[in-house]
C-alpha cells in the first residue's frame, strides 16, 4: 500500500484514511547473502536491500479498489501457480500495521508498507518469469535478470 498522509502514533480506526492506494509487489530475498550474514551474526539488510529487490506494480486508488481486506492473491512462476492465497488471511491487518508502524516511525505520503506474501515462496532462477496478482488490482509481471 501507498500513504498519502502519515504521522506518527496514528489509531487503527483512522488508518485507511491515510492510505492512498494498493499496488501488487514482489518483496525479493537473496537467501545466499542473507545466509552468509546470518551465519556471520551480521544484519540481515543485505539479503533484502539489493537493486530491484521490490518490483512494484501500478498503483490504483483506494476509491477504486476498497480496503483490499479480502481478495484472492496469486504468484505465478513459469506459468506455475506457486502462492494462492487471500488477503482475509494476513495476520496483521492493514489499520493494525499502520498503526503499529506509526509507534516506531514517522510515517509520510509517498512511504510504501509491504503486507506479507501467501505460503510458497521459494527460489527463482535468471529467465524466470513471474506474474504476480490480487484481485482488483493490475496485475505484476517480472523476468528475473
Amino acid at each position: 500500500m501507498a500513504l498519502k498522509s502519515g504521522g506518527s502514533n496514528i489509531l487503527e480506526a483512522n488508518a485507511y484514511s491515510h492510505i492512498y492506494g494498493f499496488a501488487v509487489g514482489l518483496d525479493m530475498t537473496r537467501r545466499d547473502l542473507q545466509a552468509v550474514a546470518k551465519k556471520e551474526g551480521k544484519p540481515w539488510e543485505v539479503g533484502k536491500a539489493f537493486e530491484h529487490s521490490a518490483p512494484m506494480g501500478t498503483l490504483t486508488k483506494i476509491e477504486e479498489c476498497g480496503n483490499m481486506d479480502t481478495g484472492k492473491i496469486t504468484l505465478t512462476v513459469n506459468g506455475i501457480v506457486k502462492q494462492d492465497g487471500n488477503l482475509n488471511q494476513i495476520i496483521w491487518k492493514i489499520p493494525r500495521m499502520i498503526a503499529y508502524l506509526s509507534t516506531f516511525y514517522d510515517i509520510n505520503a509517498g512511504d510504501i508498507i509491504m503486507t506479507g506474501t501467501p505460503a510458497g515462496v521459494g527460489p527463482v532462477v535468471k529467465g524466470d518469469k513471474l506474474v504476480g496478482c490480487i484481485e482488483k488490482l493490475n496485475s505484476l509481471k517480472v523476468t528475473v535478470v
